[in-house]
């Protein structure tokens, strides 16, 4: 679901945060629309936004974990974990986590990957959220729901601050609720 189609239409912030997010033609590869949220995190006021916008929907939710998917999601995921009185769980590239992990391998839209997790960090039953800068075809965020639910969480919603606007990818999320702010600016090419 939009944030437009969830009462904050016609909101001002929604608008700040997408005119704060540049978009660069052909990259990482030709024919992608790369959603560089460097320009967002440069926009102090914009930023804000985003995190004040995730924080007054997650706030009463009872939610104990949220979980930043690497890299982008580190950066969003902390201040909204902080805001709503709940910890911050890092999923990782491989190997860049001491001790035990479980890992799930995931299709990305130009290749291959894995994310690992802390078999230490979640507790069974605890409620997460995930938290990720961008979805397009749903693969990163469906590896992140089957690592929290291997160690017994229960994944109350996916967030992303960019999504498709045809996102196709719903039935990997395996019925979870995704939330998104905003739709790319440029949509003519695959975005990411």
């Amino acid at each position: 679901m939009f944030a437009v189609e969830n009462g904050l239409q016609g909101d001002p912030r929604l608008q700040a945060i997408s005119d704060a997010i540049r978009v660069i033609p052909h990259f990482p590869k030709t024919g992608i629309m790369f959603q560089d949220i460097t320009t967002l995190l440069l926009d102090p006021v914009a930023f804000k936004h985003v995190v004040d916008i995730f924080v007054a929907r997650y706030k009463h939710m009872n939610i104990s974990l949220v979980a930043g998917v690497e890299a982008r999601g580190f950066i969003f995921g902390p201040p909204i974990a902080l805001a709503i009185g709940a910890k911050f769980v890092p999923l990782r590239k491989p190997g860049k986590l001491p001790g035990r992990v479980i890992s799930e391998e995931y299709e990305l839209e130009y290749g291959s990957d894995r994310l690992e997790m802390s078999v230490e960090a979640v507790q069974s039953r605890e409620r997460a959220l995930v938290i990720d800068d961008l979805v397009a075809t749903g693969g990163t965020l469906s590896a992140s729901i089957n690592l929290l639910e291997r160690a017994g969480a229960e994944v109350v919603e996916c967030a992303c601050v960019v999504g498709l606007p045809k996102f196709k990818g719903q039935c990997r999320l395996k019925g979870k609720p995704l939330y998104v702010l905003v739709e790319p600016s440029q949509f003519d090419e695959l975005t990411l």
